[in-house]
């Protein structure tokens, strides 16, 4: 029965998730052609895709290295635009915590905004899933998107040039992130959050090696933690 129940959140996550194969496919065909401009032959391209499997960080990085900014600033942009990851996992411990270390360890490498935006939703809308539903509806979310990412980066390094401009396979990156921001403006801070790193990245961006992202995401963090505050202290005194 357990097995039967998990089956099935794994098949709901599955079908959440199926609808993000729109912006999956051009996602990676784009990071295919772009990485091979810039240098990298397939083998790299893979390597990289399969290691760092971040879309955001994959392009900034890249994005750097062709306007050959120091390694340093590459290395900390990279990490700086997964940073979210990290608040991506602390905020899904408490409901994946308890799993096995393996499983974990794979959930890990399988965060994505994706998968992320799916889970936390159905996590705290169905709190009385157990713990293998959780994992099994993560993975479920995250299944239709991982196998094409990898696909379309392969066949975006293979094609490269040949894909033609008017494709515009450059609009998947911001509506990717457009589809995800609606469902997670759930609470006054997310949207202080999303609403300052907002105003400041449009002040910042002329720093260069853009590093105002930087800047911008340390501050709507910032901004978020703190409004989070102020309203638990308001619930405290009513």
């Amino acid at each position: 029965m357990a097995f039967t129940t998990s089956n099935s959140y794994f098949w709901k996550g599955f079908r959440d998730g199926a609808p993000f194969v729109f912006v999956a496919i051009p996602f990676g065909l784009l990071f295919g052609v772009f990485a091979t401009e810039t240098g990298l032959n397939i083998v790299q391209t893979m390597a990289f895709t399969a290691t760092v499997f971040a879309g955001a960080a994959q392009f900034a990085a890249l994005q750097l290295l062709q306007d050959e900014a120091p390694t340093l600033i590459v290395l900390a942009s990279a990490l700086a635009v997964n940073l979210r990851m990290a608040m991506y996992s602390a905020s899904l411990t408490p409901f994946l915590g308890s799993a096995p270390l393996w499983q974990r360890a794979i959930a890990a490498y399988l965060t994505v905004d994706q998968s992320y935006a799916c889970s936390i939703v159905r996590f705290e809308t169905e709190p009385q899933m157990t713990v293998p539903q959780r994992m099994a509806y993560f993975f479920g979310s995250v299944t239709p998107i991982t196998p094409l990412w990898i696909l379309c980066t392969y066949l975006g390094a293979v094609l490269g040039a040949r894909i033609p401009e008017s494709w515009a396979l450059d609009f998947a990156l911001p509506i990717t992130f457009l589809a995800m921001i609606g469902p997670m403006m759930r609470t006054p801070a997310h949207v202080v959050a999303a609403l300052v790193a907002v105003a400041v990245s449009l002040v910042t961006v002329v720093i260069p090696f853009n590093l105002g992202l930087l800047i911008a995401g340390c501050a709507g963090m910032i901004a978020g933690a703190q409004a989070e505050v102020v309203l638990e202290r308001r619930k405290a005194k009513a």
